[in-house]
């Protein structure tokens, strides 16, 4: 991507100066994959969350990495907020509002619940931001084996794409059905959810292009791939369970990505009325 001279949002607020500090027990990134991992595929890992370091109070300096990850987070910020504030009015008449987006640093609180590695970058409805630990940057490019800025990128555009749903009211429906529906059928609507996501985050990679450089696409549906609920239960040493998928398969999150970016068209991303994902 080409950041230079894109500007940083201002919609960030970085607690990683005041918590965490870094990840202890297991020993760092590879206690980040494993709960990835989870987060991702849907095994518990309870067992391991009581080697996480609790949140602290105490300051500390960010090193040169840490600053680097904050500023380019805040600059892909900046860009899914002209991106939704331009579609929004054009192909909706409708005025996008923002998220604030939470980056920190091991471990810390959200109305929906504490966050870490645990949980990986989310998106709470409860208070519109979006949290994001950024060293799973590092461990999407050195553990899943997604590599490269645009990567990063699609990681923040997929959780800003859960905030567009909460401002069209899809996320809140969707909340509302879960509670009622069975495990299984719960399941099946987050997936829906969850490539939605894929497909809003390709509608505006598509608005980004003129930022784009060689490779970055293929960036973004490789970190697609590697986060398909098959390719992790798999990585996991688990033969893949269906039933249990909450993020769609490779294929699924790679083509809903793919879709978006084609069309430029948010009513594309139609999941739920999509008879085959």
């Amino acid at each position: 991507m080409r950041l230079r001279g894109v500007r940083g949002s201002r919609n960030v607020e970085d607690r990683r100066r005041s918590g965490g500090g870094g990840k202890a027990g297991i020993g760092g990134v590879g206690l980040l994959v494993v709960l990835a991992i989870g987060y991702f595929a849907g095994i518990d890992v309870t067992p391991l969350l009581s080697q996480l370091p609790q949140e602290s109070s105490a300051p500390r300096e960010l090193s040169a990495a840490e600053e680097q990850a904050g500023e380019f987070s805040a600059q892909v910020l900046a860009t899914t907020e002209t991106v939704w504030d331009r579609l929004f009015a054009e192909q909706l008449g409708a005025e996008y509002a923002p998220p604030i987006m939470v980056l920190y640093s091991g471990v810390t609180q959200s109305p929906c619940g504490g966050a870490s590695g645990a949980t990986g970058p989310f998106y709470c409805p409860a208070d519109n931001k979006a949290y994001l630990d950024t060293d799973f940057f590092a461990t999407l490019a050195q553990e899943l084996g997604a590599q490269g800025d645009f990567a990063a990128a699609y990681v923040i555009a997929h959780e800003v794409a859960h905030h567009v749903q909460d401002e069209l009211g899809i996320l809140g429906e969707v909340n509302r059905l879960r509670q009622s529906a069975s495990e299984r059928d719960a399941n099946a609507l987050t997936v829906r959810l969850e490539l939605q996501a894929d497909c809003l985050s390709g509608v505006w990679a598509q608005s980004v292009n003129g930022i784009l450089e060689p490779g970055d696409l293929d960036e973004a549906l490789n970190a697609a791939k590697r986060i398909g609920d098959d390719y992790l239960q798999k990585r996991a040493g688990r033969v893949p369970q269906p039933h249990t998928f909450t993020h769609g398969t490779s294929k699924q999150r790679s083509s809903w990505f793919a879709k978006g970016y084609n069309s430029g068209q948010i009513d594309t991303c139609d999941t739920f009325g999509a008879a085959e994902l």
